[in-house]
C-alpha cells in the first residue's frame, strides 16, 4: 500500500460550498474544507498512526469480512464506551475541532474507514439508529483518493440517485431526515486508485 509519495496526486475539489436541493434531506458539501497542505499531512499521519483492523459482520447467519479497514475512537466518558479503546490523537482532535466549529455540534465518536484500493467499498445502507437516533447528524471528512459517494431515496424510486465525488480535504454534512429517507454507498471501482481515508463523526448515545 502506497504511503507517503502519493499526496501530490490527490485532487482537492473546486466547487466550494454546495447545498443540495433534494427532497427529505439536508446535505451540504464543502470542498477544500482543509487546505491541500493540511490534507496531505492528515492523510499521511492517519495512514501511518491509526491501528487499522478488519471488521466482520453477520448477514443472514453468515460472517463476512467487510472490504475495507476500520478504526473507532470514542470519548472515554461516554456511557458504555470501551475504556481500553484508543485515545484520540492530535490529528483526530484537530479535525474534530474544525468540524465542530463549522457545524456548531458536539461529536463524541468517529469511525475511520480505509479504502485501500478500488476493491474496497461499502454497499447501500443507512446508519443504524440504536445508538444515534433515527435522524443523526453525520459529519464526513475525506483524505486521499477521490471516490464517488452515491445516495438513493428509500421509498421514491422516481427520484434520481445523487452522485457526489468526495475529494481530498472535503467535508460532507448529512443531517435532517437524510438518514431516514436515503441510503448511501461508496461503490467499488475497476480503476487503479490510491488509498482513501474517510472519517465520520457522530453523537453516540447508548441505553446503558
Amino acid at each position: 500500500m502506497t504511503l507517503f509519495n502519493d499526496t501530490e496526486l490527490f485532487t482537492p475539489g473546486l466547487a466550494g460550498k454546495k447545498v443540495f436541493d433534494i427532497p427529505d434531506s439536508e446535505l451540504i458539501l464543502i470542498d477544500n474544507f482543509f487546505t491541500k497542505e493540511e490534507s496531505d499531512r492528515f492523510y499521511e499521519r492517519l495512514l501511518r498512526k491509526t491501528k487499522w483492523r478488519e471488521y466482520e459482520m453477520e448477514i443472514y447467519d453468515k460472517i463476512y469480512t467487510v472490504p475495507r479497514m476500520i478504526a473507532w475512537y470514542e470519548d472515554k466518558d461516554n456511557p458504555g464506551a470501551d475504556q481500553k479503546g484508543p485515545d484520540w490523537n492530535y490529528e483526530l482532535l484537530t479535525i474534530r475541532g474544525r468540524v465542530e466549529k463549522e457545524t456548531q455540534q458536539d461529536f463524541n465518536t468517529v469511525l475511520l474507514n480505509l479504502y485501500r484500493n478500488g476493491n474496497d467499498g461499502v454497499g447501500w445502507h443507512s446508519d443504524k439508529e440504536h445508538n444515534t437516533g433515527p435522524n443523526p447528524i453525520i459529519a464526513s471528512v475525506t483524505f486521499g483518493e477521490t471516490r464517488m459517494f452515491r445516495l438513493r431515496h428509500k421509498f421514491s424510486k422516481e427520484i434520481p440517485q445523487v452522485e457526489i465525488p468526495l475529494h481530498h480535504g472535503s467535508f460532507l454534512l448529512m443531517s435532517g431526515t437524510t438518514n431516514s429517507f436515503w441510503q448511501h454507498q461508496v461503490p467499488k471501482t475497476a480503476r487503479d486508485v490510491l488509498p482513501r481515508i474517510n472519517l465520520t463523526f457522530r453523537q453516540t448515545r447508548r441505553n446503558v
